[in-house]
């Protein structure tokens, strides 16, 4: 039987609700998992180990009511899985700090929808994991905690905003994570990574509270190591709340179906994909990751799908995202960088400032452009079923960085130039997925991007499966994982990864 640690969210489920293992033996397999690689990753910042083991015990207690037919309602999609949260997720009762020296003690007293909703369904609460400050940019480190490392090389980036979240799902310290994403924050991180992250549709995943509830930037969603596991957590977190105004119907039963093991992927045949390796020429991307996904688009040419180059016209969506982004920072955090700058990272203080130059009509110009954007898009996919791109111009980079300052030759401008990969699909409004596509010979992961038309969540995540499949078999049934990283007595960091059928040291 497979390390508990290392099952699915989907299988543990099944696993309890068969009574062969109990939620006890489920979160006390993934504490000691923290306790062994989390001083390594540093992904889980704050651990609440025996609230955690007392509300599996409860758990338990209620799988015994229920398979006696003591109690009537049926046990949760998640009951008894452990998650950690994100840093920035509101947790009732539990330090949440956003990263920010300014929130060291913050211990709110309500859970946020999205924790609402997962532990509604039967998750445990293990902890919270690392975010850089106030979740602003895609490279994890804040003066709180410091720099969550990658698993497969702990001297690189394991990406952002939710880099803990990711880190600790590709080491095996929970199932499934929840995250949030304006310009990639749960896809840089799942690329980086090696694991699942699905940016849903705006609204498909409704948040409160929000001070921008209106907003279509910014969205929370799950992250798994598989594609099945990140459909089923979408199961839970779907669906519509009247405390958030846009948000969308539920897409319905075939979510949980596509986490359930063993299903079948969904046939591809037909279906027509364009392939963007450089979003038509508007990004740079590094060699090593445009080799490392150049076989994706004959993979779903051999699942029956026909394949073409092209990319929609994203003209004006630089602009857009940059001053949507630039004024939704100067709202949320204005006047307390104002008050505080000491507990704000350089970038986002810049940012801020940014923010307050715009002025009525420069906003007004970007949500002109947005709407044209949204139009040229919509078009675009009646003609496709999908985009094929990178995630990351870039494999994860040196963890003392600040950010890649170059790609692929060419200077960037500023720190967020590494990211207009994954941001400028963000300001398109379409649900993106990112899966593990390959590996760069020095064994980094590089993650796909798999784009689809607006609220088309679910035709993305059967082409996902479908895709993950195929790749996760020519591995030998195996995707490459890290196994223990360590820090040996002289302080070098080291880890191995899976590689078909033997380990690998890196060091």
């Amino acid at each position: 039987m497979i390390e508990l640690h290392w099952a699915g969210a989907g299988e543990l489920a099944r696993l309890i609700r068969a009574g062969e293992v109990s939620a006890v033996e489920v979160v006390t397999a993934h504490l000691r998992r923290i306790e062994q690689v989390n001083p390594a990753v540093n992904a889980v910042v704050t651990l609440v180990a025996e609230r955690a083991l007392d509300e599996a015990a409860a758990a338990d207690r209620h799988w015994v009511a229920w398979s006696r037919h003591r109690v009537p309602a049926e046990l949760g999609a998640l009951h008894g899985l452990p998650i950690a949260h994100k840093d920035t997720h509101n947790t009732a009762g539990i330090r949440t700090t956003y990263g920010s020296t300014l929130l060291a003690d913050n211990v709110p007293d309500t859970d946020e929808l999205v924790i609402e909703r997962l532990r509604g369904a039967g998750a445990i609460t293990i902890g919270k994991t690392n975010v850089p400050v106030f979740a602003a940019g895609s490279h994890t480190v804040n003066p709180l905690f410091g720099a969550t490392r990658n698993p497969y090389d702990l001297g690189r980036s394991a990406g952002g905003s939710s880099g803990g979240a990711a880190a600790a799902l590709a080491t095996g310290m929970h199932p499934l994570a929840d995250g949030s994403d304006v310009g990639g924050s749960l896809r840089n991180p799942a690329s980086f990574c090696n694991v699942v992250g699905l940016r849903p549709s705006p609204g498909r995943v409704p948040s409160w509270p929000d001070p921008l509830p209106w907003s279509p930037l910014g969205v929370q969603g799950p992250m798994a190591r598989t594609v099945g596991d990140v459909a089923l957590a979408l199961s839970v977190l779907a669906g519509p709340d009247p405390r958030a105004p846009s948000s969308l119907e539920h897409p319905g039963p075939e979510l949980a179906e596509l986490g359930r093991p063993g299903r079948q992927p969904t046939d591809l045949t037909g279906l027509r994909v364009a392939w963007a390796p450089d979003l038509g020429g508007r990004v740079q991307v590094e060699p090593e990751v445009s080799a490392a996904l150049a076989p994706a688009p004959e993979v779903f040419a051999g699942l029956g799908a026909r394949v073409e180059l092209a990319c929609p016209d994203l003209t004006g969506a630089d602009e857009v995202f940059r001053t949507l982004r630039a004024w939704r920072f100067a709202m949320a955090f204005g006047p307390l960088a104002t008050a505080q700058p000491e507990g704000f990272s350089p970038q986002l203080l810049d940012n801020i400032d940014e923010g307050r130059r715009l002025s009525g009509a420069d906003v007004a110009r970007a949500e002109a452009k947005h709407t044209e954007l949204y139009h040229r898009v919509r078009e675009f996919f009646a003609d496709y079923d999908l985009l094929l791109a990178p995630v990351s111009q870039v494999a994860p980079f040196p963890v003392e960085w600040r950010y890649p300052t170059e790609v692929a030759g060419r200077a960037m401008e500023d720190y967020l130039g590494w990211m207009a990969s994954a941001y400028l699909i963000s300001v398109t409004g379409c649900p993106a997925l990112s899966v593990p596509g390959g590996f760069t010979p020095a064994g980094l992961p590089i993650g796909l991007q798999i784009v689809g038309p607006h609220r088309g969540d679910l035709a993305v995540l059967r082409a996902g499966q479908a895709f993950e499949q195929v790749t996760k078999m020519e591995c030998g049934g195996r995707r490459r994982r890290p196994v223990r990283p360590t820090v040996s007595r002289l302080g070098r960091l080291s880890c191995r990864w899976w590689a078909g059928s033997t380990f690998i040291d890196r060091s």
